[in-house]
């Protein structure tokens, strides 16, 4: 009776001291990613001169934004030329659990010792079922057409080299939904449920092409652009919920001037302001932790808001696959002479 009572108590104790036992820290892994075969080049079409298109495979889609006539002139530098439209990819963002933990860079833990909040997935107060979720989120510089000398000489790709542009770990509005109203005041007339309801449109017309920027609140099937920052209402995978977190992230670095317009007849003779983001303008490639490089339907790229039911299955996995990175295709016009 004794050791059934010792066995009974060293049982209760042993269980005990699991449930006491710290949850396990999210690891820093990562891969830088290899530009031949974890970047999908189509993406990079249509070429366009005016409002034709002279080179395009696969049905690669453009938001139709590119100039009427193929002729162009510019004032500043004095160009006559030709009015050259394409996808040039020139930014990356990831999604990560750990904070200062960065994927694209092999998995590199770039802690400085600053606190900030880690990813966390909870369930709502209210016992519904569904749950939320929280991430940090990593902007980069990346003219990777620029720094592989894939075309020289060419005037219309952005001059750099790989570079970390944007922390959200240094961020306090990216953590506080009250706090990044200073950023996006306009969110408060969109929260109602018209507004909401309304995006359900976008998801349709960015699931079929790209998403209507008229409705510039919302993110597609991902659901809502505002707040931006890193707090999802609803986690329904981690692939889709780090399409919407690049695509808030996009958002942001427009809405601080940090990110300009390139395209249309305005991007013609260099980048303007845009501190609304124009949706149509970014096509993006999930680059970790599995490249989409598979084609859809004779394609691999995906407009921002598109559902993730198709090109994110089987995207995500325990461990090492919780963290996500993106390419980002920029749209590009440009005048091209002399």
């Amino acid at each position: 009776m004794k050791a059934l009572a010792r066995f009974f108590c060293g049982s209760v104790l042993f269980f005990a001291s699991l449930l006491a036992w710290p949850a396990p820290i999210a690891t820093c892994t990562g891969k830088f990613p290899n530009p031949i075969t974890d970047i999908c080049w189509s993406c990079i079409l249509p070429i366009t001169i005016g409002g034709a298109t002279i080179a395009n495979f696969g049905g690669q889609e453009d938001n139709g934004g590119n100039p009427s006539s193929p002729i162009c002139t510019c004032v500043v530098n004095p160009t006559i030329g030709l009015s050259i439209g394409f996808w040039e990819p020139a930014r990356h963002v990831e999604v990560v659990r750990k904070p200062f933990c960065l994927p694209s860079l092999g998995g590199l833990n770039l802690d400085p010792g600053i606190n900030a909040p880690e990813a966390a997935r909870f369930t709502k107060a209210e016992g519904d079922g569904d749950g939320g979720s929280f991430y940090q989120a990593h902007f980069y510089i990346n003219p990777v057409l620029y720094w592989l000398e894939v075309v020289t000489d060419f005037p219309c790709l952005e001059r750099g080299s790989f570079d970390l542009a944007y922390l959200t770990e240094v961020d306090p509005l990216w953590n506080d939904d009250e706090l990044t109203l200073l950023l996006n005041p306009d969110a408060v007339l969109f929260a109602n449920p018209i507004a909401v309801s309304s995006c359900a449109a976008d998801c349709v017309a960015s699931t079929v092409g790209f998403g209507l920027n008229s409705l510039f609140w919302c993110a597609g099937c991902q659901g809502g652009l505002y707040p931006m920052d890193g707090q999802v209402q609803y986690h329904m995978g981690g692939v889709r919920t780090a399409a919407l977190l690049g695509q808030r992230l996009t958002a942001k670095m427009h809405r601080e001037l940090l990110a300009w317009g390139w395209h249309g007849s305005r991007g013609l003779c260099g980048p303007y302001l845009e501190p609304i983001m124009d949706k149509s303008a970014y096509k993006t490639q999930l680059t970790y932790p599995i490249p989409s490089t598979d084609k859809i339907d004779g394609k691999c790229c995906q407009p921002f808001g598109r559902t993730t039911v198709l090109w994110g299955a089987g995207k995500e996995y325990p461990v090492r696959g919780e963290d996500f990175a993106f390419m980002l295709f920029r749209k590009r016009n440009c005048c091209v002479g002399y």
